[in-house]
């Protein structure tokens, strides 16, 4: 079953709201509630989320709504994959560490880059089939997609073209419903275009941006772990990771401690920086290897070791089982 975070249909309540629509009940049709989206790096079936789409799409009359949703929603929709992938030195290699990472974010969905003398186009294909509400959580990955190229590229995301295969809406909207300037239906792929020149631009990701979502990401925090440090812990530790960058003073920086502040309150609970950081690649590391397309080299270096056989080794030390067994293992339990 593919998975994506729910954070990805961030601000779908208000934007139903503001269509005069209940939320609430339209949450519940589908089998999910409110409280599911306050913890945006909980995940959902892709088909859940499609479903979701194509109801609120039906309600609201809307046959655009997942890009009327994708253009009012900012980078942070993408949780880390947008911090991982600034460190880059290009935009076209952030493109690359965007798809070798995107599992993070969502299975199921995949991305190719394509080139031909000026132009280029990332197309996006979603492993789900032609399930109801299809096209609406296309039009939101190709939204979250014209963002992420925008800001890399430090460009405007609506002056991008985008390119669907779905038919242009009987009602005749599509140009000037929504913010983005060049919408293009019955095309032979789904994806986003761009200039060729952008490719080779540094990765750009805009200080006070990052700041803001860092800050957001603090209060999202305190708000569901209140008075739960270790959790809090975990939950930067699972963010920095791969980043390569999870460290004590990094995990204190964010949380707005010092190092030794933070090792004595650990300490007072019983535990330690080390103990959360074991628990938490050991819980990372089971969640990613249910997912088929991760090798276990990349999920090493996800979780922050430089050399496999080090994470092997500390994984059977774990489990009682290789990476490689137990991803096997699981697969016959299925």
């Amino acid at each position: 079953m593919y998975r994506v975070r729910i954070g990805g249909i961030e601000g779908i309540e208000r934007l139903l709201r503001e269509r005069g629509e209940n939320p609430v009940a339209l949450l519940a049709s589908t089998g999910l509630s409110p409280a599911q989206l306050r913890d945006p790096d909980q995940y959902i079936a892709y088909t859940k989320m499609a479903e979701l789409l194509h109801v609120c799409s039906e309600a609201c009359k809307e046959p655009l709504f997942g890009l009327l949703l994708g253009q009012r929603q900012g980078i942070g929709v993408l949780g880390a994959l947008p911090l991982i992938a600034s460190r880059a030195s290009t935009v076209a290699e952030a493109i690359k560490v965007a798809e070798r990472y995107l599992y993070l974010h969502a299975s199921g969905l995949r991305l190719v880059l394509s080139v031909q003398e000026t132009s280029a186009r990332l197309e996006l294909s979603i492993a789900i089939g032609q399930s109801p509400g299809f096209e609406q959580l296309m039009q939101l990955s190709l939204a979250q997609a014209a963002r992420f190229l925008a800001v890399m590229a430090d460009s405007d995301p609506y002056a991008l073209p985008i390119y669907l295969r779905q038919p242009r809406p009987q009602d005749g909207s599509g140009q000037g419903v929504t913010q983005y300037q060049h919408l293009h239906f019955d095309q032979s792929f789904d994806g986003v275009g761009l200039a060729a020149q952008y490719l080779a631009r540094p990765a750009h990701l805009d200080v006070d941006t990052l700041n803001r979502h860092l800050e957001e990401y603090v209060g999202r925090l305190q708000t569901l772990y209140p008075n739960q440090l270790e959790e809090q812990v975990a939950d930067v530790i699972s963010r920095l990771l791969p980043t390569g960058e999870c460290s004590l003073a990094e995990i204190a920086a964010t949380l707005n401690l010092r190092p030794r502040t933070l090792q004595a309150r650990l300490s007072a609970r019983g535990t330690g920086y080390g103990d959360i950081l074991r628990e938490t690649r050991f819980n990372l590391a089971c969640q990613h290897l249910s997912e088929p397309r991760v090798s276990i080299t990349e999920l090493a270096l996800q979780l922050g070791y430089a050399d496999v056989a080090v994470f092997s080794r500390h994984f059977k030390a774990w489990s009682g089982h290789s990476p490689r067994a137990w991803r096997n293992n699981q697969g016959a339990m299925a």
